[in-house]
């Protein structure tokens, strides 16, 4: 079974759309390690190594996220899991930006896939499903 670690960063309290993605991952077959709310890059990095996680999903839904997520790929290198799967969704941005332009700015992050506000988690599952060779 797949481990995905889930969560929302930063200084973010927006647990719902956490829990319903945990409940879909869960339901589509997949352990779910959730760190939460108000989680930094270490707490999702510290659960992928400890569950020996095939995926990262942060959420951020304040708007903050580009800042929150900044320098995460290279703090997954130091730690030994540089090839993890690093996905982010939600409101990542503060304010209407075009999102061809940050899609291409977390690209450059180290992302490998980013979804903008409003994406439903089923959205996601093909990816996901597609990314982890299911």
């Amino acid at each position: 079974m797949k481990t995905i670690v889930i969560g929302v960063i930063g200084a973010d309290v927006h647990a719902v759309g956490n829990k319903i993605i945990e409940y879909t991952l869960q339901n589509s077959g997949y352990n779910v390690v959730n760190v939460g709310v108000l989680s930094s890059q270490e707490d999702f990095i510290h659960a992928a190594i400890e569950t020996d996680a095939d995926m990262i999903l942060v959420s951020s839904l304040y708007g903050h996220g580009e800042i929150d997520c900044r320098g995460m790929r290279s703090k997954c290198i130091e730690s030994g899991i540089g090839d993890i799967l690093l996905y982010v969704g939600g409101n990542i941005v503060v304010g209407k930006q075009d999102f061809a332009e940050v899609k291409q700015r977390f690209l450059q992050m180290g992302f490998d896939r980013v979804y903008p506000p409003g994406t439903s988690i089923d959205k996601s599952l093909a990816d996901i499903k597609a990314d982890l060779g299911e």
